[in-house]
């Protein structure tokens, strides 16, 4: 929907997810839409680049958030917002629910 103003449909699913989630992992996004590592890696770090996102170092992760410093973070965040909301429900459960594991009965199978 926005790639046309995004470069790509990745960047749109990063920024995506980072709005609805707040931060992410590299890895925790490729995850969730099924892309390639290094497709995730370098939208993030283009967008870091740009300074709408800033990163931090927990322990070996680096975690990616929006810059609050980002001049044009509050037309960012509406327009995501308003992108999110335009969304099909399938894709709204498919990559923005919160999944969980199932817990172990403890039970053997």
């Amino acid at each position: 929907m926005l790639e046309a103003l995004f470069v790509n449909k990745l960047a749109e699913k990063v920024l995506l997810y980072l709005y609805v989630y707040k931060s992410g992992y590299i890895r925790e996004i490729a995850y969730c839409f099924l892309e390639p590592v290094n497709g995730v890696q370098r939208q993030l770090k283009r967008f870091e680049r740009g300074s709408v996102l800033v990163s931090t170092l927990r322990g070996k992760v680096r975690i990616f958030e929006f810059n609050p410093g980002y001049p044009f973070l509050p037309e960012l965040k509406a327009l995501l917002d308003k992108a999110y909301k335009s969304l099909p429900e399938k894709d709204i459960e498919r990559y923005f629910m919160k999944r969980t594991k199932p817990r172990r009965s403890g039970k053997p199978l």
